[in-house]
């Protein structure tokens, strides 16, 4: 199983990130390890390596079928099913990272990383570019997200990342962060939902 994840898809989320407004030439592309994937409510730890470990709340598509060199016109026959996660990210060490030009595996990528909530079948949410999902730390909602916002739609992400990987069935595609992303800490309890739906619960230790 991959797991793949799109930097920098949200406009709002750009600004917060760079002070700019502005779409990148082509879909940001980062890979995570199998190991970072955390599901089933299973806590986050919080690594003893970074200061500031961000929530970066995002859609997640899980592929259904083999394809590669997939045409944007037939993209959607590649997945069915949704969900809310996870992005974590390190953000001190991906400002390090980033200043020196440097991959954003060790910031982006580590064990528990990507968490990931229970997926649900498209056809009772309805359009994957129509959904709404929010994430609540606490009780607090801290971050919300609508779908129709990505600068890269998900017909256009998995059909550019098939140009360069063969996309397997369970393969994960996190879509992007919209603007609110912020640090947790020990003893947060994050819920996500997708539209109206609880998708996502879990402990940071």
């Amino acid at each position: 199983m991959k797991i793949f994840g799109i930097g920098m898809n949200y406009v709002e989320h750009n600004k917060e990130l760079d002070g700019s407004l502005y779409k990148p030439e082509a879909p940001v592309i980062f890979t995570k390890a199998d190991s970072a994937l955390l599901s089933g409510g299973k806590p986050f730890f919080i690594p003893s390596y970074t200061q500031q470990c961000d929530y970066e709340t995002e859609l997640v598509v899980r592929i259904s079928h083999l394809g590669r060199s997939i045409p944007q016109r037939f993209a959607h026959r590649y997945y069915q099913e949704v969900t809310v996660g996870i992005d974590f990210t390190a953000r001190d060490i991906q400002r390090s990272l980033r200043q020196k030009g440097l991959p954003w595996d060790l910031c982006k990528g580590f064990d528990g990383s990507a968490v990931v909530g229970d997926f649900i079948p498209l056809d009772q949410l309805g359009g994957v570019q129509n959904l709404h999902f929010h994430l609540d730390i606490n009780g607090k909602t801290v971050q919300q997200g609508f779908t129709g916002d990505m600068l890269y739609k998900v017909d256009e992400l998995v059909s550019y990342i098939s140009q360069f990987f063969t996309l397997k069935t369970g393969d994960l595609i996190y879509t992007g962060t919209p603007v609110g992303v912020g640090p947790v800490h020990i003893d947060d309890h994050l819920v996500g939902y997708l539209e109206d739906k609880k998708v996502m619960e879990f402990n940071v230790k």
